[in-house]
């Protein structure tokens, strides 16, 4: 067993920059144990590691692949993008049992989002996760964003603000070190960085004024780590997405904002750096810019990717293109954080019934529009999944809709998904004579998804209405829910509305 305290070298040693070079990375890797490649890094100088849903079966497995990685280093970060509600990887087969951000900010009761936050953290830590890429921080001012969306608070910067607060304090006291996300801010985009990169064209004093502010509560709650967003910012750097902006990262945050604490990349595979930069420059001018650490693993997540970025940042200090001290730094935020991590005691259990804080908050998000003149579902009704596809921030393994809860309430209930210019006439063939019940995402960013509302209503005034994404769109249905995202808890709070039970 090695530590990062100790600096001890592995069994194949490794000269000191090609260890720090390993300890900046944040890698994934594949299948629910881990590879013996992995143990062998860990074991040469790498830090941290990624999970994703691929590597979570179970909470006994996951404490079972977190034991195994701290037999070879007992103060490895094991670090994961659980942020709840729609974007899970603890519970990525089934649902989240706690919902997301928008819903936590639509009931705007910052104590709430402190009980949600710290029983998500108790969770992840009993089973051995002590970094959680959360919260997204993003003040959502776009309403055609493509990625963000219910994983925002809001649209209010102040409401963001204390939310985010209250979720960094939250997550924290459960001995999980919080990593507020993305950097100066993704809200205010229309382009998904996944696939491309997206340009936000406002002036300074919006910036600060907007994006900014939830990030200075953030630093203010104690933010362990600061995740960097992909996009281009003219306003601060016309030349660099913040990534790898030397005027974003080292001058904004650490400078102007007084940030102390880690800053970790998004995702260096994803197209707005790797189709722009590629991943080798891409991991080497971020830390440069002043990041601490290089998440990679949500696309590549092979041993291939991890000797290549090692590599590169090795090659890139010999040839002075990236200054060792700045790679030495980085790696020593990487180690301080692990040892705040390996310090932490489990934690308790809190207070009572902080179990179904989840469902609790799910109920008290919900917005409910019409319920004076609907009477609930007594006979199993038809439910029409109108499916968007799916971001890669949330994936397409998560299920989502109302029709299982529905379908264990009302034994028969029919379901079926429809999308495109014939959804609307598609369910209405499938569901026959049944009562329908609509269920949408973001129904105000596809044309196609409202013409379909429009075409169910026309013909079935009855129609119950369920929004999972965010309510933009005006209420209508004999029956609106809105219930701020798709976890599976925000169905369970709309089943039980549905059937007055």
């Amino acid at each position: 067993m090695t530590t990062l305290a100790s600096g001890t070298a592995g069994s194949d040693a490794k000269d000191e920059l090609t260890r720090d070079a390993l300890t900046v990375l944040q890698p994934g890797f594949p299948g629910t144990t881990a590879p013996d490649w992995l143990l062998r890094h860990l074991g040469d100088g790498l830090a941290s590691v990624g999970l994703f849903g691929r590597n979570i079966v179970s909470p006994e497995q996951l404490a079972a692949l977190t034991a195994q990685l701290r037999a070879e280093r007992d103060d490895v970060l094991v670090a994961i993008d659980e942020e709840g509600g729609d974007v899970t990887r603890l519970e990525v087969r089934t649902g989240s049992s706690f919902p997301g951000n928008h819903a936590l900010g639509a009931v705007d009761d910052t104590e709430l989002t402190g009980q949600v936050a710290h029983e998500l953290g108790r969770r992840l830590r009993e089973c051995g996760v002590n970094f959680n890429w959360a919260p997204s921080a993003d003040v959502n001012a776009n309403p055609r964003n493509p990625v963000i969306g219910v994983r925002s608070f809001g649209t209010e910067p102040d409401l963001v603000a204390r939310h985010t607060a209250a979720y960094v304090t939250g997550l924290q006291a459960a001995g999980v070190a919080a990593c507020t996300k993305h950097f100066p801010g993704h809200g205010d985009t229309a382009v998904d960085s996944h696939l491309a990169l997206p340009r936000i064209d406002v002036d300074t004093e919006v910036l600060s004024a907007r994006d900014l502010t939830p990030f200075r509560a953030a630093i203010e709650a104690g933010s362990h780590a600061v995740m960097s967003a992909h996009i281009l910012v003219p306003a601060l750097d016309p030349d660099r997405p913040a990534t790898l902006s030397r005027r974003i990262l080292t001058d904004l945050l650490r400078g102007e904002l007084g940030y102390q604490g880690l800053i970790v990349t998004d995702g260096m595979e994803m197209q707005a750096i790797a189709a722009t930069y590629g991943i080798e420059r891409g991991s080497v001018l971020a830390i440069a810019a002043g990041a601490d650490a290089i998440c990679v693993g949500g696309g590549l997540h092979d041993e291939g990717t991890v000797r290549l970025l090692r590599d590169a940042l090795v090659a890139a200090v010999r040839a002075g293109d990236l200054p060792e001290e700045r790679l030495a730094d980085a790696a020593e935020r990487v180690r301080t954080l692990a040892r705040w991590a390996a310090a932490q005691t489990p934690a308790a259990d809190g207070a009572a019934g902080s179990a179904d804080i989840g469902l609790t908050a799910a109920r008290r998000a919900l917005r409910v529009t019409g319920a004076g003149t609907s009477a609930p579902l007594t006979e199993a009704p038809y439910v029409a999944l109108f499916a968007p596809v799916a971001n890669i921030a949330v994936g397409d393994e998560t299920p989502w809709g109302v029709a299982a809860d529905l379908a264990r309430a009302l034994p028969g209930t029919g379901s079926g998904r429809f999308s495109g210019p014939d959804a609307g006439a598609g369910a209405l063939a499938a569901a026959g004579e049944r009562r329908i019940v609509a269920v949408v995402r973001d129904e105000h960013r596809h044309p196609w998804m409202g013409a379909a509302l429009d075409t169910l209503l026309a013909a079935r005034p009855d129609t119950v209405v369920v929004e999972m994404g965010v309510p933009q769109a005006p209420a209508r249905g004999a029956l609106h829910l809105a219930t701020h995202g798709a976890a599976r808890v925000c169905a369970q709070a709309a089943v039980e509305v549905l059937t007055a039970r």
